[in-house]
């Protein structure tokens, strides 16, 4: 039996998860896939966005000390990462998203590693940084989330910033040019929340593995495992 739990950053990665990726895996052998959203909702209200590391942290070392027959994943936005979190701060901007994505997982492991002791297997924890953050993933068909959101009439506009960038995971994260943002200067009314799960259903997994790269190897590191 394979069973996968995902620390997630919201309710739009939580869905996401739990309606469209664990179906997948099920069907890749996987016997259990859910999502938990990482720190107390009290917290994430206060704060906003992801919390510190040292919260993150023991919500994962503690789902993987009370079972080790779980394999335990990340799924959070690069874009507005605390500094805090292993391999954040110093992450190379040079390079490419995917490498600066990489950078941090590495670090997160370590991390994970350190805290588990030796006789802890590496394989159980598989981090995974989103570039820049979950909506990027929505330009992976624009027409599809376009549909999807109900707002056919606003495709070409998304496939024009769609087309400004490599792959999806390419488009930066600036405070005004993130994908979130891009999609609200668009859409003004646009649901974040809503319009992400139901926009990521109606692009479909196989779509979203072909267009982001980096997601497409998280993918294949959880199909690997079973």
């Amino acid at each position: 039996m394979t069973r996968l739990i995902i620390h997630v950053e919201g309710p739009t990665e939580e869905t996401f998860i739990n309606e469209v990726l664990s179906e997948h895996l099920y069907q890749r052998g996987y016997t259990d896939v859910s999502a938990h959203i990482i720190g107390k909702a009290r917290a994430r209200a206060q704060r906003g966005g992801i919390v510190p590391w040292r919260i993150a942290l023991q919500g994962i070392l503690n789902h993987l000390r009370q079972d080790q027959g779980w394999y335990v994943s990340t799924m959070v936005d690069y874009y507005a990462l605390p500094n805090d979190w292993p391999g954040r701060a110093v992450s190379p901007t040079p390079q490419t998203a995917s490498d600066r994505a990489v950078v941090i997982e590495d670090a997160l492991l370590q991390d994970v590693c350190n805290e588990m002791g030796t006789d802890f297997i590496p394989d159980r924890f598989v981090p995974y940084v989103m570039m820049h953050e979950f909506e990027a993933m929505l330009f992976s068909d624009c027409g599809s989330f376009a549909s999807a959101i109900g707002s056919s009439a606003l495709r070409g506009r998304f496939q024009a910033i769609r087309d400004g960038f490599g792959s999806p995971e390419d488009i930066n994260d600036s405070p005004v040019n993130a994908p979130s943002k891009r999609i609200e200067r668009v859409l003004p009314n646009y649901d974040k929340e809503l319009g992400g799960a139901v926009g990521a259903l109606g692009i479909g997994l196989e779509t979203i593995r072909a267009e982001c790269p980096h997601f497409r190897n998280w993918l294949e590191r959880l199909e690997s495992i079973t």
